[in-house]
Protein backbone atom coordinates (compact mmCIF):
# COMPACT_ATOMS: atom_id res chain seq x y z
CA UNK A 1 0.00 0.00 0.00
CA UNK A 2 2.91 2.37 0.53
CA UNK A 3 3.55 2.01 -2.77
CA UNK A 4 0.54 2.66 -4.25
CA UNK A 5 0.85 5.95 -1.84
CA UNK A 6 3.74 7.05 -3.41
CA UNK A 7 1.98 6.84 -6.83
CA UNK A 8 -0.43 8.84 -6.24
CA UNK A 9 1.48 11.30 -4.42
CA UNK A 10 3.33 11.54 -7.84
CA UNK A 11 0.42 12.68 -9.08
CA UNK A 12 -0.83 9.16 -11.00
CA UNK A 13 -4.83 8.91 -10.04
CA UNK A 14 -4.38 5.02 -11.48
CA UNK A 15 -3.73 4.43 -7.64
CA UNK A 16 -6.97 5.47 -6.23
CA UNK A 17 -8.50 2.05 -8.16
CA UNK A 18 -6.80 -0.02 -5.95
CA UNK A 19 -6.58 1.61 -2.62
CA UNK A 20 -10.36 1.82 -3.22
CA UNK A 21 -10.36 -2.04 -3.21
CA UNK A 22 -7.88 -2.33 -0.33
CA UNK A 23 -9.37 1.08 1.82
CA UNK A 24 -12.86 0.93 0.85
CA UNK A 25 -14.59 -1.83 3.39
CA UNK A 26 -12.24 -0.16 6.41
CA UNK A 27 -13.47 3.16 5.67
CA UNK A 28 -17.08 2.54 5.29
CA UNK A 29 -16.84 -0.06 8.09
CA UNK A 30 -15.64 2.32 10.49
CA UNK A 31 -18.30 5.40 9.45
CA UNK A 32 -20.84 3.34 9.95
CA UNK A 33 -19.51 2.52 13.46
CA UNK A 34 -19.03 5.90 14.13
CA UNK A 35 -22.55 7.57 12.85
CA UNK A 36 -24.63 4.60 13.06
CA UNK A 37 -25.99 5.51 9.62
CA UNK A 38 -25.57 4.07 6.57
CA UNK A 39 -26.46 6.84 4.28
CA UNK A 40 -23.43 9.13 6.53
CA UNK A 41 -20.94 6.33 6.20
CA UNK A 42 -21.41 6.96 2.21
CA UNK A 43 -20.53 10.34 2.65
CA UNK A 44 -17.77 9.52 4.53
CA UNK A 45 -16.19 6.89 2.43
CA UNK A 46 -16.64 9.43 -0.41
CA UNK A 47 -15.24 12.74 1.82
CA UNK A 48 -12.20 10.25 2.57
CA UNK A 49 -11.37 9.31 -1.22
CA UNK A 50 -11.34 12.83 -2.17
CA UNK A 51 -8.70 13.77 0.96
CA UNK A 52 -6.88 10.80 -0.37
CA UNK A 53 -6.87 12.38 -3.67
CA UNK A 54 -6.00 16.00 -2.81
CA UNK A 55 -3.47 14.45 -0.25
CA UNK A 56 -0.59 14.61 -2.80
CA UNK A 57 3.15 14.67 -1.82
CA UNK A 58 2.05 14.57 2.02
CA UNK A 59 1.69 11.36 1.17
CA UNK A 60 5.10 10.36 0.65
CA UNK A 61 5.63 10.41 4.21
CA UNK A 62 2.93 8.42 5.18
CA UNK A 63 4.50 5.12 7.20
CA UNK A 64 1.32 3.17 8.19
CA UNK A 65 -1.16 3.76 5.22
CA UNK A 66 -3.65 2.01 7.23
CA UNK A 67 -3.26 3.61 9.92
CA UNK A 68 -3.41 7.29 8.46
CA UNK A 69 -6.17 5.86 6.37
CA UNK A 70 -8.44 4.93 9.78
CA UNK A 71 -7.48 7.95 10.96
CA UNK A 72 -8.73 10.57 7.89
CA UNK A 73 -12.05 8.20 8.11
CA UNK A 74 -12.25 9.02 11.77
CA UNK A 75 -12.15 12.37 11.28
CA UNK A 76 -14.13 12.47 8.37
CA UNK A 77 -16.66 10.73 10.16
CA UNK A 78 -16.54 13.76 13.23
CA UNK A 79 -16.77 15.95 10.35
CA UNK A 80 -20.23 14.18 8.96
CA UNK A 81 -21.43 13.65 12.24
CA UNK A 82 -21.26 17.48 13.62
CA UNK A 83 -22.76 18.51 10.42
CA UNK A 84 -25.56 16.45 11.13
CA UNK A 85 -26.20 17.19 14.00
CA UNK A 86 -25.51 21.06 13.34
CA UNK A 87 -28.83 20.50 10.93
CA UNK A 88 -30.65 19.00 13.79
CA UNK A 89 -30.70 15.64 12.54
CA UNK A 90 -30.02 13.85 16.10
CA UNK A 91 -31.30 10.24 15.24
CA UNK A 92 -29.76 7.53 13.72
CA UNK A 93 -30.51 5.52 10.92
CA UNK A 94 -31.62 1.81 11.15
CA UNK A 95 -28.12 0.57 10.58
CA UNK A 96 -27.10 -3.16 10.39
CA UNK A 97 -23.76 -2.69 12.05
CA UNK A 98 -23.28 -6.86 12.79
CA UNK A 99 -23.89 -8.19 9.92
CA UNK A 100 -24.78 -12.11 10.89
CA UNK A 101 -22.87 -15.42 9.59
CA UNK A 102 -25.60 -16.91 7.68
CA UNK A 103 -29.06 -15.92 6.49
CA UNK A 104 -31.49 -17.56 8.82
CA UNK A 105 -33.79 -15.55 10.13
CA UNK A 106 -32.72 -16.34 14.07
CA UNK A 107 -29.36 -14.86 13.40
CA UNK A 108 -30.72 -11.65 11.37
CA UNK A 109 -32.51 -10.82 14.31
CA UNK A 110 -29.88 -11.54 17.03
CA UNK A 111 -27.97 -9.21 14.27
CA UNK A 112 -30.43 -6.55 13.94
CA UNK A 113 -30.98 -6.56 18.39
CA UNK A 114 -27.22 -6.19 18.68
CA UNK A 115 -26.53 -3.66 16.03
CA UNK A 116 -29.82 -1.49 18.12
CA UNK A 117 -27.71 -2.10 21.26
CA UNK A 118 -24.46 -0.92 19.91
CA UNK A 119 -26.39 2.25 18.72
CA UNK A 120 -26.85 2.86 22.40
CA UNK A 121 -22.95 3.31 23.03
CA UNK A 122 -21.24 6.29 22.80
CA UNK A 123 -19.84 7.00 19.25
CA UNK A 124 -16.48 6.87 21.33
CA UNK A 125 -17.05 3.55 22.76
CA UNK A 126 -18.61 1.90 19.63
CA UNK A 127 -15.68 3.16 17.35
CA UNK A 128 -13.37 1.77 20.02
CA UNK A 129 -14.89 -1.96 19.97
CA UNK A 130 -14.62 -1.91 15.80
CA UNK A 131 -11.43 -0.81 15.73
CA UNK A 132 -10.27 -3.69 18.60
CA UNK A 133 -12.37 -6.24 17.50
CA UNK A 134 -13.24 -5.80 13.96
CA UNK A 135 -10.19 -3.80 12.62
CA UNK A 136 -7.89 -5.73 14.75
CA UNK A 137 -5.83 -2.87 15.76
CA UNK A 138 -4.19 -3.00 19.05
CA UNK A 139 -4.96 -0.43 21.69
CA UNK A 140 -2.40 1.34 20.76
CA UNK A 141 -3.27 1.66 17.15
CA UNK A 142 -6.79 2.23 18.35
CA UNK A 143 -5.63 5.21 20.44
CA UNK A 144 -3.39 6.66 17.05
CA UNK A 145 -6.25 6.61 14.95
CA UNK A 146 -8.63 8.12 17.49
CA UNK A 147 -6.00 10.54 18.75
CA UNK A 148 -6.09 9.60 22.31
CA UNK A 149 -3.95 8.48 24.41
CA UNK A 150 -3.56 4.09 24.70
CA UNK A 151 -4.95 3.94 28.10
CA UNK A 152 -8.14 6.04 26.95
CA UNK A 153 -8.54 3.97 24.22
CA UNK A 154 -8.31 0.78 25.90
CA UNK A 155 -10.59 1.86 28.65
CA UNK A 156 -13.31 3.31 25.77
CA UNK A 157 -13.10 -0.35 24.31
CA UNK A 158 -13.53 -2.02 27.99
CA UNK A 159 -16.33 0.67 29.07
CA UNK A 160 -18.29 -0.11 25.75
CA UNK A 161 -18.03 -3.85 26.08
CA UNK A 162 -19.16 -3.39 29.72
CA UNK A 163 -22.10 -1.86 28.84
CA UNK A 164 -23.11 -3.86 25.82
CA UNK A 165 -23.26 -6.55 28.30
CA UNK A 166 -25.44 -4.39 30.76
CA UNK A 167 -27.91 -3.90 27.64
CA UNK A 168 -27.69 -6.98 26.68
CA UNK A 169 -28.52 -8.65 30.41
CA UNK A 170 -25.24 -10.25 30.58
CA UNK A 171 -24.01 -10.29 34.24
CA UNK A 172 -20.21 -10.01 34.87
Amino acid sequence: MRRLFATLAEGDPAALAPLYDALADDVHSLALWRTGSPTDAADVLQEFFLRLAEAGPRLTSVRDPRAWALRVAHRCALDVHRRRRRRGEVGLDDATLVEPATASVEQRVDAHRVSRLLLELPDEQREAIWLHLYAGCSFAEAARTQRVPTFTAASRFRLGIARLRRLMGISP
